[in-house]
């Protein structure tokens, strides 16, 4: 099972929001590249970088920072937070993102998500499935949809996606401990699937199920920036 660290930008600044509430804001450094540098330093490979700015403006703001990200460290990055147009995908993919990170739009736009997917390859998305009861939400989690997560999942493996994130809005940022049994009915239904849990990662034990169950990956934010696990913890597991 693959760390992923994640860095949420607000302002050009690392922040985390709670439960996705742009009320409930912490700032933890205000150079994102800083940070990106030191998830390197301590060998892990991959970043989920989140725009919460484009997320907010329906189109991207801190693609500048995906750039430095990218052209001074070798982190394999994802990028999302208000890709909305082919303009936008365009430049997240030239600023060196290796996956773009789509949520929102999957739902809203489902004939131009496809349209990318067939023009650009199912391998350079990253679905993020946003669950609030086993509902889909959008919109940075403002909206919470009808449509439940294994019918959008199964529709979007018929169009060739294989990596989705899941994040149990409920759990995002509260340190409360991941959403296991959803993630568990989700990795039973989808074998195939390379699943990424996100969400309420609090503990190493927490990692430790989310192996157990199967997860390829797992996305790591506020526990890393409030200290409850280490990056050398981080490197060891």
């Amino acid at each position: 099972m693959q760390i992923i660290p994640a860095i949420d930008i607000i302002d050009g600044k690392c922040v985390r929001l709670t439960q996705g509430d742009y009320d409930q804001k912490t700032i933890y450094n205000s150079n994102p590249l800083e940070v990106a540098k030191e998830f390197e330093d301590a060998g892990l490979q991959r970043l989920h970088l989140v725009d919460l700015d484009g997320a907010k403006a329906g189109a991207i703001k801190n693609w500048k920072i995906l750039e430095a990200i990218t052209k001074a460290t070798s982190l394999v990055v994802d990028y999302g937070g208000g890709i909305k147009t082919e303009d936008d995908l365009r430049t997240v993919f030239r600023s060196g993102a290796a996956f773009a990170t789509i949520g929102s739009l999957a739902v809203k736009n489902e004939s131009l998500f496809v349209e990318w997917i067939q023009k650009y390859g199912a391998e350079k998305f990253l679905l993020g499935a946003d669950v609030k009861d086993e509902k889909i939400a959008v919109g940075g989690w403002l909206e919470t949809t009808e449509i439940d997560i294994f019918s959008f999942l199964e529709k979007y493996i018929g169009y060739g996606i294989t990596q989705v994130f899941c994040t149990d809005v409920s759990k995002d940022g509260k340190l409360e401990g991941p959403s296991i049994v959803l993630y568990e009915k989700i990795i039973h239904r989808f074998p195939d699937l390379i699943f990424i849990a996100s969400g309420g990662v609090a503990t190493l034990e927490d990692l430790e199920e989310l192996k157990l169950i199967g997860c390829c990956g797992a996305i790591v934010g506020k526990a890393i920036y409030e200290n409850r696990i280490t990056l050398t913890e981080l490197i060891n597991f």
